[in-house]
């Protein structure tokens, strides 16, 4: 039901990040455990990128999808999802699961910008979530999703702010204090100003059309959207530049 194709990973790829969840593999789907943060934000960052792109019937690429947790809400919602990632665990648990939510997803063993030259301009829409601070450079993942794009289509980015309130919250409470994230899961000098993604994205003829921040109360352990507060965790809507050179 599930095409599986064996792409051999090259490039931008940080070997110990990969390790790193390829060892949580076995945990993506519980929504009570390692991943559960993730769980808990998808609601909200899926109805953020269907309300601006509509995503039934288009086609849709999650890249660093993991376990999938993105990637099988976005084809619920009527995509036509392929997803990739550099870890074979996760991708082997996400096949699994989709396979017993009978939901159909491309899910592949390869590098983005190897999967831009193979289909540029294939998509209408590009997701790329959590995933831009685990990696050495995330200008290129930039640069890659806005090859796969068609002129007019829409990419949508979600990562860490580089501020000490990020370092406050995203390191020390939630993986030393309150324990929501396993420890180790974040390097504050791997994480994204705003405007370092934004100049990223205009270079690669992505216009940004809208940011938004993730906020996370202890007390109620709810998230909710802030769109004035990017000081921790935000997500960057972008358009496709119309006008190819």
């Amino acid at each position: 039901m599930h095409a599986k194709t064996q792409d051999a990973p090259r490039g931008n790829v940080d070997a110990a990040e990969v390790a790193k969840f390829e060892a949580l593999a076995d945990h993506w789907w519980d929504r009570e455990g390692d991943f559960k943060p993730l769980h808990d934000i998808n609601p909200l960052r899926l109805d953020f990128i269907d309300a601006r792109a509509g995503l039934a019937g288009k086609r849709v690429l999650d890249v660093g999808c993991g376990g999938g947790i993105l990637s099988e809400s976005m084809a619920h919602r009527g995509a036509q999802v392929t997803a990739i990632d550099l870890g074979e665990a996760p991708l082997e648990a996400a096949r699994r699961h989709a396979e017993e939510s009978d939901v159909r997803i491309d899910y592949r063993h390869v590098a983005v910008e190897a999967l831009a030259e193979e289909m540029p301009g294939q998509f209408d829409v590009v997701t790329c979530m959590e995933m831009l601070e685990h990696v050495p450079d995330p200008a290129s993942i930039i640069a890659a999703c806005s090859r796969l794009l068609r002129p007019g289509g829409q990419a949508f980015f979600s990562t860490l702010n580089r501020t000490p309130k990020a370092r406050a919250l995203a390191i020390v409470g939630a993986e030393y204090i309150l324990g929501l994230l396993p420890r180790g899961t974040h390097d504050y000098a791997k994480f994204i100003r705003p405007s370092e993604m934004a100049a990223w994205c205009r270079q690669s003829r992505l216009d940004v059309s809208e940011q938004t921040g993730l906020t996370y109360n202890p007390l109620t352990r709810r998230y909710r959207l802030a769109p004035r507060d990017v000081s921790v965790n935000y997500m960057m809507a972008c358009r496709k530049q119309e006008d190819e050179a």
